[in-house]
């Protein structure tokens, strides 16, 4: 009888590696589902011993107070309260991170220039920005650019600044010590019907862009996807635009009567344009440190192959350099943008009622603090989570497939 080739023989269960992997997992959620239980019960118990109510029936009553340049009214419910805060965070989070990449970008690319004033002045900066504490640059901006800065006050024997677009009465920005207004968009007759027009005009851009980039794998001709794409978009909504009788007009922003109020236009405060602003920079000196590292790690040997193509210095960055780079660069990335994320929370301190904020004030107006508590964190880790699982897409979309 012929032996039995090795590796047939399998080992009894409990050395078996792969039982015993599947056996450690299930020991570990086991150990944390049962040290969750006993903390919750233990918190719980605590709480009614006290006599604090663990319900969150509180959501639907009254918040009792207002708030900053909102039209929340102080009868609605907390969870409306919840709501603009998360709305806040969400507004300050989204452009700094946009702001963030560009000039993060930007900076990495000059701290590798050839120009010794350019390649000193974006180490300058790095070196400065990301050795401050976020909330130090916070309230620099909150208090030596707006507070105490040059900017005029609003009122109406001291009326903002305004400056207006050239040859026209309309204005194009009026700024204070409290109060920006730039100029919006603004909704009229047939407006929903043109949004979804603009919806659709996006969907046949992404099919455009598939098709761009199809001629280009199977023929080699330029794609100008952007170009495509975009041109979709814009003649799409142009002939809506004109079909449909100007649905959306510009809304420019101008004093009020009282001299007190931005009508018109997009309105935003001092404490949104600081804590933003702040954010940004602070988080583009890292950024521009992941974008620079990111590029020392694409092979020497692909920059001289694109220089013997006679490729401009745009073009080898655009076509070669900058591509290879993301795939290196996006992973730390998402950290960068979960934090920034995470440290909107500071915007207590130029008074931007972001969710942080405005959560401690209802704590302080006799809500219940520990499910206040489990709100915000449940709020920022749907945030974390949320930045995480989309780039994580992006940065599979970026790696090279293997074989």
């Amino acid at each position: 009888m012929a032996p039995d080739p090795p590796g047939s023989i399998r080992p009894p269960f409990w050395r078996n590696e792969g039982v015993l992997r599947i056996l450690a997992q299930i020991a570990a959620i086991i150990a944390f589902v049962t040290v969750v239980v006993v903390l919750a019960r233990n918190l719980k118990t605590n709480l009614d011993r006290i006599g604090i109510n663990t319900s969150f029936e509180f959501l639907g009553s009254s918040a009792e107070f207002a708030v900053r340049d909102s039209s929340f009214d102080p009868d609605s419910p907390v969870w409306q309260l919840v709501l603009v805060g998360v709305k806040n965070t969400f507004a300050a989070a989204l452009v700094g991170i946009i702001l963030a990449m560009f000039l993060g970008t930007l900076i990495g690319i000059a701290r590798l220039s050839s120009n010794w004033i350019v390649n000193k002045l974006a180490a300058i900066y790095v070196e400065t920005l990301r050795n401050i504490p976020p909330l130090v640059i916070i309230i620099f901006f909150g208090f030596a650019v707006f507070t105490f800065g040059p900017l005029p006050l609003f009122t109406k024997a001291n009326p903002p600044g305004q400056l207006k677009f050239p040859g026209s009465d309309s204005n194009l920005l009026i700024y204070s010590k409290t109060r920006l207004g730039v100029p919006s968009i603004m909704n009229d007759d047939n407006s929903g019907i043109f949004w979804l027009i603009v919806i659709a005009a996006l969907v046949v851009a992404f099919l455009v862009w598939r098709w761009r980039t199809k001629v280009n794998v199977d023929t080699g001709q330029d794609h100008h996807r952007v170009l495509y794409s975009l041109g979709t978009v814009v003649g799409i909504g142009v002939i809506a635009w004109l079909v449909l009788g100007g649905p959306v007009v510009g809304s420019y922003p101008s004093v009020s009567e009282s001299g007190r109020l931005i009508e018109g236009g997009l309105t935003t405060n001092d404490g949104y344009v600081a804590v933003t602003i702040a954010l940004a920079l602070y988080t583009a000196s890292h950024v521009a440190e992941i974008v620079r590292g990111s590029i020392l790690a694409v092979p020497k040997g692909q920059d001289e192959a694109s220089s013997a193509l006679a490729l401009s210095s745009f073009q080898r960055y655009r076509f070669v350099i900058l591509p290879q780079a993301a795939r290196i660069a996006l992973p730390p990335l998402i950290n960068q943008f979960l934090n920034l994320t995470k440290n909107t929370s500071l915007a207590a301190a130029v008074a931007y009622p972001d969710v942080t904020s405005l959560i401690r004030t209802a704590i302080g107006n006799d809500q219940p603090a520990p499910q206040m508590i489990v709100i915000l964190m449940g709020v920022y880790l749907t945030f974390s989570l949320s930045i995480s699982f989309l780039l994580n897409i992006v940065n599979r979309r970026f790696q090279l497939a293997g074989r």
